[in-house]
């Protein structure tokens, strides 16, 4: 570990790390290029590179890019990745209250404490872990999941009822294209560019972007920008004062971020929406999320970079990854002759130790580039609404374009940002709308590997009789009843 240590602190190591930083904060600010997309456009440029500067460059890219997902969510409410979806929920808020630059420093410094936990898991309890997420099949996948889904009780408004038809219409849209289960068509109607689905990106810049990018053409002439910009010296310092006033809350998304991190599949999707879902339970003015909470941006970026990475625990000890860059990291070591596994734990240590710290160090080389720059990447929502509108919408074309090179998705997108719009006039919430295309391909899966699994013994004994399976529930029936009960409560004090 140590020899680790003094590798990752090598001039070589901090070079290619900070490079790494810069190209994922360019990278995730643009919504639709996603981290896995820059450490796969990344990987070739490793291959002769010596192996634990190539890794900590990619290490670099990835954790940069998961912090940068907040820029477009923040400013204007565009969350480009999934994991950015539960930061736009008071990131957004925060920017209309001029406040953007609060909201980008508070990203920055949450990622950097969820990266640093992350790592540190990494480091100290990747054996122990990796056993642990073999103990997670698809019934436990499937719970997960539904509790994950619970978050709609809060962010639904004043119509729950809306909330779970928005939640109900992203996980229709989830299943467009043939199952991944059984290669049936679904909801294609004869076109046979949705046989493959409605990729998830493409997915959350129409259910957002679009949506954006039409109320501020309709409200060009009310509101000539679509916030304020506030420069408030000492904000950086500020907002961290801020932050460290409520220890809790980073202790529990840094848990929460690393702990779902480690199963593969999962990723940080789950770990923000879970980790924003419990800040808003355990908060003691529940009502502020959504309006411009702190501990909301806090809550989503500490657990969604905290399982950045602990999600190297079950790539680096099993060859499983646990996230799609993982995936693309696994590929890099492959690429220099090394299998990951426990041999690479034994054998390698001082590589495996190195792009541990490697990460740690990108974690705190984010904050401090992240908070730089805050101040300049607020003042884009001073840019007059007709100009700023036009170019929101030639960078979503762009992304939903690049996923997959494919012109079908760009009618995808803007076919469903103009069904969302109107959904919005209706009252309907278009968080409950993506949080359900999110969920989805997670869900439905796991559903249907838990029905096929219980085929062979009862539907008791796989969804019901896992110890892991039983606390999931516990919660998900805690969940609900804790939001019943703040909504009753909220009337009843609005009606006196």
């Amino acid at each position: 570990m140590l020899d680790g240590l003094i590798a990752a602190l090598g001039p070589g190591y901090l070079f290619f790390g900070l490079v790494g930083v810069v190209l994922g904060i360019l990278v995730g600010a643009l919504p639709g290029l996603t981290a896995t997309m820059g450490t796969a456009l990344l990987l070739p440029f490793t291959f002769n590179m010596p192996p634990g500067q190539g890794l900590a460059m990619l290490g670099g890219l990835y954790v940069a890019a998961m912090f940068a997902d907040a820029v477009p969510a923040c400013l204007v409410n565009t969350p480009g990745t999934p994991s950015a979806l539960a930061t736009s929920f008071d990131g957004n808020p925060l920017t209309r209250q001029g406040k953007g630059q609060v909201a980008l420093v508070a990203a920055s410094f949450s990622s950097m404490i969820g990266t640093i936990v992350g790592a540190l898991v990494f480091l100290f309890l990747t054996p122990p872990l990796a056993t642990a997420a073999l103990e997670f099949g698809p019934p436990e996948f499937f719970w997960l999941g539904v509790f994950a889904l619970t978050i709609i009780a809060g962010i639904a408004g004043d119509s729950i009822l809306k909330g779970l038809a928005g939640g109900a219409m992203g996980m229709l849209i989830a299943t467009i294209g043939l199952s991944a289960t059984g290669g049936t068509s679904r909801y294609t109607f004869g076109f046979p560019e949705l046989y493959g689905g409605v990729e998830l990106v493409v997915a959350l810049i129409g259910i957002f972007a679009m949506p954006q990018v039409f109320t501020m053409v309709r409200r060009r002439r009310q509101e000539a920008t679509v916030g304020q910009y506030q420069r408030v010296p000492g904000a950086a310092v500020a907002t961290v004062k801020e932050i460290l006033r409520k220890p809790v809350n980073l202790i529990r998304s840094s848990l929460l971020g690393a702990g779902i991190g480690v199963l593969p599949g999962a990723g940080g999707p789950v770990a923000a929406l879970v980790s924003y879902n419990e800040a808003m339970r355990w908060s003691k003015d529940r009502q502020k999320f959504g309006k411009g909470a702190v501990e909301g941006v806090v809550a989503s970026e500490t657990a969604n970079n905290g399982g950045a990475g602990a999600s190297m625990v079950p790539m680096l000890a099993l060859g499983v990854p646990g996230s799609a860059p993982a995936a693309v990291i696994l590929g890099a070591l492959m690429l220099q002759g090394l299998r990951p596994g426990p041999e690479l734990m034994e054998r390698d240590s001082t590589l495996v130790h190195g792009f541990a710290f490697s990460i740690l160090i990108a974690g705190i080389f984010t904050f401090v580039v992240g908070s730089l720059v805050a101040g300049q990447l607020a003042r884009v929502v001073t840019i007059p609404v007709h100009l700023l509108a036009p170019i929101v919408f030639l960078l979503s074309v762009v992304g939903a374009f690049a996923i997959r090179s494919n012109l079908s998705d760009v009618y995808l997108m803007l076919g469903l940002g103009l069904i969302v719009y109107f959904l919005m006039n209706l009252g309907f919430h278009q968080g409950a709308i993506g949080l359900g295309v999110i969920l989805g391909p997670i869900v439905e899966p796991a559903l249907v590997q838990s029905i096929s699994i219980a085929r062979s013994s009862s539907y008791v004994e796989v969804f019901f009789t896992r110890p892991v399976s039983i606390g999931l529930i516990v919660l998900i029936l805690l969940s609900v009843a804790w939001s019943v009960w703040s909504k009753q409560k909220e009337r009843s004090r609005a009606s006196t």
